[in-house]
C-alpha cells in the first residue's frame, strides 16, 4: 500500500562506499575526525551549511544553559530505571528523554513557534505590541499557556536569559526574535493578570532562531544538551547510587486515599 507521495527512500545527510564515508558531502575520516568540533558538526548535519561564528557561540551557549538541572523528573527516572537495570545505560538515557515534555524541556519548541507566529503577523503589517498582543491574547482566550515566561524558583527573570541575550548580542546574532521575547513579557501582566518573567526556555529560541537556526529542529537542543547531562547522572550512579533512595523517599511520602479492607492498618509502610 503507498502511504504518501514518494515511493523511493531518499536522503541528502550521508552515504558510503566500502573506502569512504561521507557525511554532507564530506569525508568523514580525512576532512571531518580530528577537523571539526561536535558543535559545527551538529550544525552541519541539519542542514549541510558549515556553520558560523555566530550559529557555533549561540548554540554552544544554548547547550550548556540546558544541559543540567538537577534532580528534575527526567533525571529521576533516568536513574531510577539505571538502578533496576544498570546494564541498560541506552534504556535510562531514554527513560530521562522520554520525560521530555511540555513541561520540561518541551517548552523551546512550543516558545519558538509563538514568536515565529508573532514574527509572521508583524510581516504582515500589525505593529509588534499589536501583534504581541492579538497572538498572547488569543491564546489566553483558549486557555492555553504561554511557553516560556514563568519559573517556579526564578520569580525574578530566569538569570540564564541575560546570559543568553548577551552571548547573542556580542556574537552578532540577529535580534529580532530576542525582541518579540521581551515584548511578550512586557504584555503578559495586562493580558494575563500577572507577572510572568522570560525563563531559558523562551531565551534559547528567541536567540536560536536569530542566528538562523531551524524552527523544527528547536525541541532537539534540550534533547542534545540533557543528553549530556543524563550520561554525567548515570555516571554518578554507577559510583555513588541515588537511584533506589529516591523511589524509596517517594514512596514514603505517598498518601493513600483508597478504600481498605476491614482490620487493615497501614503500619509497615509500602511493601
Amino acid at each position: 500500500m503507498k502511504i504518501g507521495r514518494e515511493t523511493i527512500p531518499r536522503t541528502a545527510i550521508s552515504t558510503s562506499n566500502a573506502d569512504t564515508i561521507v557525511v554532507r558531502g564530506k569525508d568523514l575520516s580525512a576532512e571531518l575526525i580530528g577537523h571539526t568540533t561536535f558543535t559545527d558538526y551538529f550544525l552541519m548535519l541539519l542542514d549541510g551549511k558549515p556553520a558560523s561564528d555566530v550559529r557555533r557561540r549561540v548554540l554552544d551557549a544554548t547547550l550548556v544553559a540546558i544541559a543540567e538541572h538537577g534532580l528534575v523528573p527526567s533525571v529521576q527516572a533516568s536513574r531510577m530505571t539505571y538502578a533496576a537495570a544498570p546494564e541498560a545505560l541506552q534504556g535510562a538515557v531514554a527513560a530521562g528523554l522520554l520525560g521530555c515534555g511540555s513541561v520540561i524541556l518541551g517548552a523551546s519548541q512550543a516558545a519558538g513557534e509563538l514568536f515565529a507566529e508573532i514574527a509572521g503577523e508583524v510581516d504582515g503589517g500589525k505593529s509588534l505590541e499589536g501583534a504581541v498582543h492579538d497572538v498572547v491574547s488569543a491564546r489566553r482566550a483558549r486557555r492555553e499557556a504561554i511557553p516560556g515566561y514563568g519559573h517556579p524558583l526564578h520569580k525574578d527573570r530566569d538569570p540564564r536569559v541575560e546570559a543568553l541575550f548577551g552571548v547573542a548580542r556580542e556574537a552578532g546574532a540577529e535580534l529580532r526574535y530576542v525582541e518579540i521575547a521581551e515584548a511578550v513579557e512586557r504584555a503578559i501582566p495586562g493580558i494575563v493578570g500577572k507577572q510572568l518573567k522570560l525563563n531559558v526556555s523562551a531565551a534559547i529560541p528567541a536567540v536560536l532562531l536569530g542566528a538562523g537556526f531551524p524552527l523544527k529542529a528547536l525541541r532537539g537542543v534540550p534533547l542534545l544538551a540533557r543528553t549530556a547531562g543524563l550520561i554525567a547522572h548515570l555516571l554518578e550512579e554507577a559510583e555513588r547510587p541515588c537511584g533506589f533512595a529516591l523511589s524509596y523517599q517517594a514512596a514514603q511520602r505517598v498518601e493513600y486515599t483508597g478504600e481498605v479492607p476491614p482490620g487493615f492498618t497501614q503500619e509497615g509502610g509500602q511493601s
